[in-house]
């Protein structure tokens, strides 16, 4: 990891930490770990990108290296800043004394763990724009993603964003108006090309 990486998260955990624990396989029990959504959130996400990582390796042995280690800094990053709370997002409730709220970081993973179920996709960032914080005003979603290499980049791109709009619609009340889906990068076995003659 880098120096741009966040270090410590909101509970004050770090991500070296976490790694760690999860190396261990989360023995011996760290019941300050095991009760922090922020940390939950993280260790889900960094045991997403380890298990990409050996399943690419496993794929491409011996044609391809390792994915590169800017490549796994930058997935690892974006999961470190996207546990954080954020901003509160409400829910509606029939009675008006009642407030309830979901954080910006549970949506955020709730998207990540809904694209990352999609064979051959890996979330890179997610970002709410829009007046979130207030009921039933518009937002967009806007997701980066890499996909597998030979894999159809319209089909995932369609699966994915319909996914994410129905998980949305169904464990928030965000107005989404779009989801927009950016794919900026390829994973697994790319062949040589020849050059142009």
């Amino acid at each position: 990891m880098t120096e741009n990486t966040p270090a410590t998260l909101e509970c004050g955990k770090t991500i070296e930490e976490l790694s760690a624990y999860l190396a261990a396989d989360r023995t011996p029990p760290d019941p300050d770990i095991e009760i922090c959504p922020e940390c939950l959130s993280a260790l889900d996400g960094l045991d997403r990108v380890a298990q990409l990582s050996r399943d690419l390796i496993a794929r491409d042995m011996g044609r391809l290296p390792a994915p590169t280690e800017s490549w796994i800094t930058s997935i690892v990053t974006n999961i470190a800043q996207e546990v954080r709370a954020g901003r509160s997002l409400p829910l509606h409730h029939d009675n008006s004394q009642v407030t309830l709220s979901i954080t910006e970081g549970a949506v955020r993973a709730l998207v990540r763990s809904v694209g990352d179920d999609i064979d051959g996709v890996v979330i890179g960032r997610c970002r709410i724009d829009g007046d979130a914080e207030t009921l039933d005003a518009p937002v967009e979603v806007t997701i980066t993603a890499s996909i597998l290499w030979g894999r159809s980049v319209q089909e995932l791109s369609h699966a994915l964003r319909q996914r994410v709009r129905e998980a949305l619609w169904q464990h928030t009340d965000l107005r989404v108006t779009a989801v927009n889906i950016i794919i900026d990068d390829l994973h697994g076995f790319i062949p040589d090309r020849e050059a142009p003659q």
